[in-house]
């Protein structure tokens, strides 16, 4: 299914990293949907509140991930050089 190649000397993300930034993404759009969805049942609002606060902090995390700096490298580019030595 996937080719597994030295994809971090090439500066490429690995394909079970894209898969677990993806399942992050897509559970913080499910937990936006989920809270405007308890809300509008429920009238609660502390509950999806803290659902969308989770959301934030996850696709904060992904941003962490993957924005390059100033050099042009992301910290998933360096993750995969570390292991390796």
């Amino acid at each position: 299914m996937f080719q597994w190649d030295d994809a971090a000397d090439k500066g490429e993300m690995r394909p079970m990293t894209e898969l677990v930034l993806s399942i992050v993404m897509l559970a913080a759009i499910l937990l936006l949907v989920g809270a405007y969805v308890l809300w509008r049942r429920t009238g609660e609002a502390k509950q999806p509140a803290l659902m969308v606060v989770l959301a934030i902090i996850a696709v904060g995390n992904v941003l962490i991930w993957t924005i390059p700096d100033a050099d042009g490298n992301s910290p998933m580019d360096q993750a995969g050089t570390t292991e390796a030595q």
